[in-house]
């Protein structure tokens, strides 16, 4: 620790975070969930388990006259056996809603994932630090967005001067659930992902349930989105179902229709808006499961494939799926004047697949996140839209 300053260290709690549903009491300090500690406890899916507690869309925010702040973490990274080694995650620090800095930490725990195996291990490691300074002067609102993609346990805060939670500046607050791709997938930073890059267009406050691999239409999440409190709610529905193969299309339009049903019961008169898959190539007319590419894991590139039969009527497409929703979504709407349907090609369609290709088939990059978000925001968020103020 710098000790030239005289260092306050400030207990972090609810008050100070914004995005996390719960704060789990660890060994090191607290660890921010997305899904509260009942529903976890009703799947024991381990890529949930991961992508629940990974902390897309979880920020610290604060008040205070600070130029330095110290944030102690200890993050759990993931390495794919046979892949490149993925970056450190990156921390964004906004002043006053503004770019500031960015920073990672280098030490902590390392998953160990072998997709071919269909094992998972974790190498232990130490925490570190992470810094910021020559803040400016004066007092101003303080956010630090925790990776997106790395489950980070937050151990200690430090400032030079007195915190004190952020005041409400009356912003409406946003619940959207999706995929890997809603949850930040490749994008390059935790402000970078769509869904954060939109509700800053939006001038909204985010609660980001999107969860990688993990859109599938649980119980469990359905009632948590009912439960946690929010003037706006969007849900991206599809690409996890057919790439996970789970279910069929007699279960489909059911399962979506019980998913509103659970949500209306929390937020009988929300915005709510439903939007179908990005155009994705490998799925579009081909259903799932999605496997990994083993010939280019060979050469050190992680891409998937579709392996299903597109000649079977039974199984989900991408096509399927945007079908069934537009119908479902209007059949409601005549008694649900605020429910709404978003086409997912309108964010990224055919023409963007060929400008900016999913790297690993499946995922955007980081200029196709940016992409997203503006086009989302334009679409919800501006004059006209179903968002808008």
């Amino acid at each position: 620790m710098n000790t030239t300053h005289p260092w306050i260290t400030t207990p972090i709690t609810p008050a100070l975070l914004r995005g996390a549903l719960e704060l789990e009491r660890t060994a090191h300090g607290v660890l921010p969930h997305r899904l509260p500690a009942w529903a976890r406890a009703q799947c024991g899916d381990g890529q949930l388990a991961v992508a629940e507690a990974q902390s897309s869309g979880v920020r610290l925010v604060f008040r205070t006259r600070a130029a330095a702040v110290e944030l102690d973490t200890l993050p759990t990274k993931r390495s794919y056996v046979g892949a490149p080694p993925r970056p450190d995650g990156v921390y964004d620090l906004l002043v006053d809603g503004r770019l500031a800095g960015q920073g990672s930490v280098r030490e902590g725990n390392t998953l160990i994932i072998d997709m071919a195996a269909g094992t998972a291990d974790t190498r232990p490691g130490p925490p570190g630090t992470l810094r910021f300074s020559g803040l400016p002067e004066g007092p101003k609102d303080i956010e630090i967005w925790l990776p997106h993609n790395e489950i980070t346990e937050l151990i200690a805060l430090r400032t030079d001067a007195p915190v004190e939670p952020a005041p409400d500046r009356g912003r409406k607050v946003w619940l959207h659930h999706g995929s890997s791709i809603s949850h930040g997938s490749d994008a390059a930073s935790p402000t970078g992902t769509w869904p954060a890059r939109a509700a800053a267009l939006g001038g909204v406050e985010l609660t980001n349930l999107g969860m990688s691999g993990s859109a599938l239409l649980d119980p469990f999440t359905a009632r948590t989105l009912r439960d946690t409190p929010a003037d706006l709610i969007s849900l991206k529905i599809g690409i996890n179902l057919v790439n996970a193969d789970l279910m069929r299309l007699r279960a489909f339009a059911p399962a979506v229709h019980g998913f509103l049903d659970t949500i209306r019961d929390g937020h009988p008169t929300a915005p709510l808006l439903v939007v179908s898959p990005l155009f994705c190539p490998i799925h579009e007319d081909t259903p799932g499961p999605a496997a990994v590419d083993f010939d280019n894991a060979g050469a050190g590139r992680l891409t998937f494939r579709a392996t299903g039969d597109p000649s079977d009527p039974t199984r989900l497409t991408l096509s399927v799926i945007r079908e069934e929703l537009s119908r479902i979504v209007a059949a409601r709407a005549a008694a649900d004047p605020n429910l709404h349907y978003l086409d997912g090609r309108e964010l990224y369609g055919e023409a963007d697949s060929a400008e900016l290709p999913m790297p690993d088939a499946l995922h955007p990059d980081a200029a196709a996140h940016l992409r997203i978000g503006e086009r989302f925001a334009e679409r919800a968020f501006a004059a006209g839209g179903v968002f808008a103020r």
